[in-house]
């Protein structure tokens, strides 16, 4: 079982409940250590104080903050304790919002977990998590969790209640900056872009099975392996490169219905019928025109010569 991150109560009225915080996902990234490489030492990092170039431990090393850069403030851990921080230890549910009232943009700050912690969290647990649910509505809560106080959102995961942090109003950047300059449009590309949404579209993101598979960390785990194994690495699937920039993006929009609807094993549109293309005219060689103009010389002969009289039929006699 993880090791809890933090432990505390959930509040919400005159109700606490007591939890503690499990992260809600798990990193699989592939880490690098630094090395020599004349003679593959390992690079290694130690924390030596400018002033008299001596070694440290952790024990002997504190926090500062830089007013400026000839100034350091020290900051103890007792300093931090001092401050008013109510959600210390509570997860303070301060309102209940429509879940879609939550910007996307406003996510990303960490998701956890929340477990019952013991018996007798079990029932206000429970009653939370329903009542969330059958309301479709999220917890808005301030807690603190390293270091600092945060504002999430609780909503029901399966049986379980999960925490997803939110970014402060103003750490979010203002998105005007990055639109793009107005352009036209017409009725036929919006339509072919909303065809190719519905041709794309799947009912769970489970059903996309084997298609959400990370290759990049595949291809990278087997280039290690046959490193140390000293072989050269197996091929591994992957997804094909792009073939280029696209110009006619009505031309794309189309190639892309095609192969979403080939991909989920439909027939293509217009029930299958095959696509009838004019035949480019062969271009002819040197040697084909001078053969081709001897034939139209010989028919021209032949039309211009005058034709034979066919021979008079005789009268049978009486």
């Amino acid at each position: 079982m993880p090791r809890p991150l933090w432990s505390g109560a959930v509040t919400f009225g005159l109700v606490t409940l007591p939890v503690t915080l499990e992260a809600a996902t798990e990193g699989h990234d592939v880490h690098f250590r630094q090395i020599h490489l004349a003679d593959g030492g390992r690079i290694r990092y130690r924390k030596v104080c400018e002033v008299d170039g001596q070694e440290l431990t952790e024990d002997e090393i504190g926090k500062a903050y830089e007013v400026s850069k000839d100034q350091l403030v020290p900051i103890t851990d007792d300093d931090l304790s001092g401050m008013p921080l109510p959600t210390a230890k509570a997860i303070d549910i301060v309102a209940f919002v429509d879940a879609s009232d939550l910007r996307p943009e406003q996510f990303g700050a960490g998701d956890y977990y929340v477990r019952a912690a013991g018996p007798i969290g079990a029932k206000p647990y429970v009653l939370l998590r329903k009542a969330l649910d059958r309301t479709d509505k999220v917890a808005v809560a301030k807690y603190a969790l390293r270091g600092r106080e945060r504002l999430g959102v609780l909503r029901p995961h399966g049986d379980a209640l999960l925490i997803q942090g939110l970014h402060w109003g103003d750490e979010i950047r203002s998105p005007a900056e990055l639109a793009p300059p107005a352009v036209d449009l017409t009725d036929e590309e919006i339509e072919r872009a909303l065809t190719l949404l519905e041709s794309m579209t799947v009912e769970h993101l489970a059903d996309l099975g084997d298609t959400l598979t990370d290759h990049y960390t595949e291809a990278l785990h087997e280039v290690i392996e046959a490193k140390a194994e000293h072989r050269e690495p197996r091929a591994v699937e992957g997804e094909a490169a792009p073939a280029g920039q696209v110009v006619d993006l009505m031309a794309a929009l189309e190639a892309s219905v095609a192969e979403a609807r080939e991909r989920r094993g439909e027939a293509p549109e217009g029930g299958g019928a095959a696509t009838v293309h004019e035949m480019p005219k062969p271009k002819r060689t040197a040697a084909a025109k001078k053969t081709a103009a001897r034939k139209t010389a010989a028919k021209t002969a032949v039309k211009k010569a005058p034709a034979k009289k066919a021979p008079a039929r005789r009268r049978k006699s009486a």
